[in-house]
């Protein structure tokens, strides 16, 4: 077996930054990160393959700056399989792609029933990956070899699928759609934090009362500072369902608490004073949180019908026609348009209605051009048949 080497000094890092630059076309990037066992999201391990220069396999938690990276590459078209789940990462390391080709974003667009990367590959070129180590431990060190193999493995063929998938593009008359899509991955940043992020919490919808939502938000709020100080995911430290549990059982004292049988978890009973504090403190707020949360959402689209009858007819009729298209140009009916975009835009639909004033607020909510250009007179069609009775129908007799 290849013994594999993860570049980990300056100095070796530098000569590999040199390395890339000296090599020829785009170069393919990956990263692996401890999803689900660290608190952050940051990258423990950036892998890049470049013709003539070949891969290399980084630790970002040993290198003292990515900037030599970033000068010898950052003009260069980037490739990756599934970028929007690795540029944040890069972006903590100073690490900024000019141009992007994403080839599991490509593969949608393209129709591929399976889009994860041992799929495409095999579809590609015929090459078959394991994929035993994706949810692996990344912050492990140091990283065993075979983990390694896998990951060098992630970038090595992503090239030769890249000029596979644009040849597709290109003969399927998807190029341009592509590109937009590429672009629109690229600049994407983080949303905005959540103004309550401890709604998240899984099953909160079983806690009943502002008071035991504040002890929810409590139990919540010292997990994220346990998390935070110690780098180790919320989940792994005390489950969801757990806090839901503690809320639930309402325990009078620290003891009861730890008595708990669905109050499990590494740091459910070593860190229970932390957890009897939380819920005191949730007992004692007066400012306790609202029950129902108001939101600029529309209603899930099963009440509609009675709610808002007419906004029902134009989103049955319009949902119909994006999919019938999705269809025709061989892509899931989300990568066309999002079910939420047109949801909204359905309830509350622009005036007059037009494929003019339909594509401004296509626009406005971060629709590409080419989503714009492929459903804007679709929709605007169907929302205006959608809004005539049988006697104003086309051809109905009066």
């Amino acid at each position: 077996m290849t013994d594999y080497v993860v570049i980990d000094s300056d100095e070796a890092f530098a000569s590999a930054a040199h390395a890339l630059a000296a090599g020829q076309g785009p170069v393919a990037v990956d990263v692996e990160r401890a999803s689900g066992f660290r608190y952050s999201q940051r990258a423990y391990l950036v892998q890049v393959f470049r013709r003539d220069a070949g891969a290399f396999l980084f630790d970002p938690i040993a290198i003292t700056s990515f900037a030599p990276l970033q000068e010898a590459i950052g003009a260069e078209e980037w490739v990756f399989h599934a970028a929007s789940q690795d540029l944040p990462s890069l972006h903590e390391l100073g690490l900024e792609p000019a141009r992007v080709f994403d080839t599991e974003l490509a593969a949608r667009l393209l129709g591929y029933e399976r889009v994860g990367l041992a799929a495409v590959v095999e579809r590609a070129l015929g090459i078959v990956l394991a994929k035993e180590h994706s949810a692996a431990d990344w912050s492990t060190r140091p990283l065993p070899n075979a983990w390694l193999e896998y990951a060098e493995l992630d970038v090595l063929h992503l090239i030769d699928v890249r000029d596979f998938i644009a040849a597709e593009l290109d003969a399927a008359g998807k190029t341009g759609f592509a590109d937009e899509e590429f672009e629109a991955a690229r600049v994407r940043r983080p949303k905005p934090p959540r103004e309550e992020p401890w709604r998240r919490l899984s099953g909160l919808h079983q806690v009943r009362g502002a008071k035991n939502l504040a002890v929810a938000r409590e139990l919540w709020e010292a997990r994220e500072e346990l998390a935070r100080e110690s780098d180790v995911s919320p989940g792994r430290l005390v489950p969801d369902r757990a806090l839901i549990a503690a809320v639930q059982a309402n325990p009078q004292s620290k003891g009861a608490l730890a008595a708990v049988s669905a109050f499990t978890g590494r740091a459910s009973r070593s860190q229970i004073d932390r957890w009897w504090a939380a819920i005191e403190r949730g007992r004692e707020r007066t400012d306790l949180p609202r029950e129902r949360v108001p939101s600029d959402a529309p209603p899930p689209p099963r009440a509609w019908a009675d709610r808002n009858p007419e906004a029902d007819a134009r989103l049955k009729a319009a949902r119909a026609a994006v999919e019938a298209h999705a269809e025709e140009l061989g892509m899931p009916t989300e990568n066309l348009l999002t079910p939420d975009t047109l949801r909204r835009i359905a309830w509350e639909p622009p005036v007059p209605v037009d494929a003019g004033t339909i594509g401004e607020a296509l626009a406005a909510r971060d629709a590409r051009r080419w989503q714009i250009e492929e459903t804007a007179q679709r929709i605007a069609d169907a929302f205006v048949e959608a809004a005539q009775t049988p006697d104003e129908a086309p051809g109905s007799s009066s």
